[in-house]
């Protein structure tokens, strides 16, 4: 019984292997990705246009999104601004893959890094500054919109 079905399944295993065919090129299939999306239509309302293009211009109407960044000095010192442009500076020459900013919010002239969505991106680059800067900390507040990069798929 163990032999026969040993048989059995040997000759069915056999027969899907021999079923896997490749098609010379010749008959593959070509796919053009750009001329797929420009044959590509979108049956939708006419409004879902227009709210698209209000939130658009809503957007561009507001000085940035909720967000976070990195403060990594504040003072109300008579030369806190000279203070905060050498913070600047000394932090871009270190990091210059983020913007900084420095923002007067009375009394204290604050020097604040980068434009992050998450909180856990903010953090990561409060993880690699913490030793350097060691009375930095992350805020909550309106941030730019952020730049978005190309991936790069290699």
């Amino acid at each position: 019984m163990r032999k026969l079905f040993l048989l059995i399944s040997g000759l069915f295993f056999s027969h899907v292997l021999l079923a896997q065919v490749t098609l010379p090129d010749t008959l593959q299939p070509k796919h053009d990705t750009l001329a797929i999306l420009q044959e590509l239509h979108v049956n939708q309302d006419p409004r879902l246009g227009k709210m698209l293009n209000w939130d658009v211009e809503n957007n561009k109407e507001r000085d940035g999104i909720e967000g976070y960044r990195v403060e990594i000095f504040f003072s109300s010192k008579m030369d806190a601004l000279e203070k905060a442009k050498e913070t600047k500076a000394e932090f871009l020459s270190k990091f210059p893959d983020y913007p900084v900013y420095i923002v007067f919010v009375a009394p204290n002239f604050r020097v604040r890094v980068g434009d992050f969505r998450t909180k856990s991106e903010a953090w990561k680059l409060y993880k690699k500054i913490e030793k350097m800067y060691p009375a930095a900390f992350v805020v909550h507040g309106k941030i730019n919109f952020p730049i978005l990069k190309p991936l790069d798929y290699e």
